[in-house]
């Protein structure tokens, strides 16, 4: 054990840091109304040191656990799993729930990380490949669309739910973008469209959907296991069969392989992703006229339009060799050491119970069954139009039917695919408005 690392760590010094970590999280001070303040700071600082110990220790025992590392996820869901429960128990003194809820939510860690990997992911793809990846990817997601509302609807018929209510209640909120940017602005088109409170819509949506979510988490695990077994189904990291080297560019690929990254490209990357992702924003929320001129009933999230610039920008070859390297060598680092930190502050904010109440039978089943046909038909769909099967199930599938941007990190984490960020933001973004435009339409002709 003397020998053996936790996040590179030695053992010794890494138990001197869990005692740390856990005296200033159980000591500290109560005042005179009986509020105890723990001793960990409520800071980003205070918050990292935490994360990092507890992923460390709970991400490294999940790796090595038999079964539970190949077929359900590793230490990431270990983390995840652990986490929730944890938070809905109350086993942790409330204030250091509270710094770690505050760091995902309130300092909003969860953009930084999906900022940097998508800026990192979508450079880091040759730019015919590029063209050609997204060309496919739409028909990949309305694929699986179709499918898992077929799926969907068999399956409601079995226990007497009829098609349209197995659409509305189970089909849409499962494969509409995640919470924030699916089940909440359907739930108002559902005020809109019946005069009954949002809230009866969405308790039950939001239960469907951690329910598909904890499904799509498992599938993404099971099928990174086909994949080693099956490598012809599967690219690894690459979503396009064609071999990235026939779509390579010689002179741009001799100029990246001998530039070495130093601290002064992880420098530029970190103020480049940052700079895009305010870009970003700066253009959804003021001067995109389909978010503010147009009244469709929708809008195109942030993160879409990330995707879209840096995409744009790549295919243009504006970017520096050297900004190009440094932002896939930052985005590698944070998939690499900072996935546990954020499986276990999502975890903090999941809430066991919403979980526990939805498990009946017929709500397992046909939540499998939207979650199975979505594989289906974006793994499909994707083998026709050239993409590797696996690859096309877990991003154009997989991250349609999980819980948005915390589900799309999830997926990718437990298939141990998270260079493909990009297409899982595509999925939940764009794919998720387009589930937004049926969902209006849908709530108006029949409720």
């Amino acid at each position: 054990m003397k020998d053996f690392k936790w996040m590179g760590i030695s053992t010794p010094i890494f138990i001197v840091m869990v005692i740390v970590v856990a005296i200033a999280s159980f000591t500290g001070n109560t005042n005179a109304d009986g509020v105890f303040t723990p001793l960990l700071p409520h800071t980003l600082v205070g918050a990292l040191a935490f994360l990092f110990v507890f992923g460390a220790f709970f991400g490294t025992i999940g790796d090595k656990i038999p079964i539970w590392n190949k077929y359900i996820g590793g230490g990431a869901i270990l983390c995840f799993v652990l986490a929730a429960v944890i938070a809905t128990y109350g086993l942790l003194p409330e204030g250091v729930i509270t710094t770690v809820t505050d760091f995902y939510d309130e300092w909003d860690f969860l953009s930084l990380f999906i900022s940097v990997l998508i800026t990192g992911s979508i450079l880091g793809v040759e730019r015919k490949l590029l063209l050609r990846s997204l060309g496919g990817y739409i028909p990949a997601i309305i694929g699986g669309v179709i499918v898992a509302g077929i799926l969907g609807v068999l399956a409601g018929l079995l226990f007497g739910i009829s098609p349209i209510e197995s659409i509305l209640n189970y089909v849409l909120p499962i494969m509409g973008g995640g919470t924030g940017a699916g089940a909440i602005p359907m739930s108002q088109m559902y005020e809109r469209a019946t005069g009954n409170p949002s809230a009866n819509w969405f308790a039950f949506a939001i239960s469907i959907l951690t329910i598909a979510n904890i499904f799509s988490i498992i599938a993404g695990a099971l099928l990174s296991a086909l994949g080693k077994k099956r490598p012809e189904l599967s690219g690894g990291n690459e979503l396009v069969r064609v071999s990235s080297t026939e779509l390579k560019d010689a002179s741009d690929e001799a100029e990246a392989e001998k530039f070495k990254v130093t601290t002064k490209e992880y420098a530029a990357a970190l103020m480049f992703s940052t700079v895009m992702f305010v870009l970003a924003v700066t253009w959804a929320n003021k001067y995109d006229p389909i978010n503010n001129v147009l009244d469709l009933g929708f809008s195109i999230h942030h993160y879409a339009y990330l995707v879209i610039f840096v995409a744009v920008l790549n295919i243009l070859n504006v970017i520096p060799v050297e900004v190009k390297e440094g932002c896939k060598a930052l985005s590698k680092f944070f998939s690499s050491y900072t996935l546990w930190v954020l499986m276990t502050a999502v975890g903090m904010t999941t809430d066991v119970n919403e979980i526990i109440n939805a498990i009946t039978p017929a709500n397992l089943f046909i939540a499998l069954m939207v979650v199975i046909g979505a594989i289906i038909g974006a793994g499909g769909v994707g083998q026709l139009v050239g993409f590797y099967p696996i690859e096309s199930a877990i991003t154009a599938g997989l991250c349609m039917a999980n819980r948005g941007g915390s589900g799309d990190i999830a997926v990718l984490g437990a298939a141990n695919r998270m260079e493909l960020i990009s297409y899982a933001q595509i999925s939940s973004r764009i794919g998720g408005s387009l589930i937004l435009i049926i969902a209006s339409v849908l709530f108006g002709l029949f409720l």
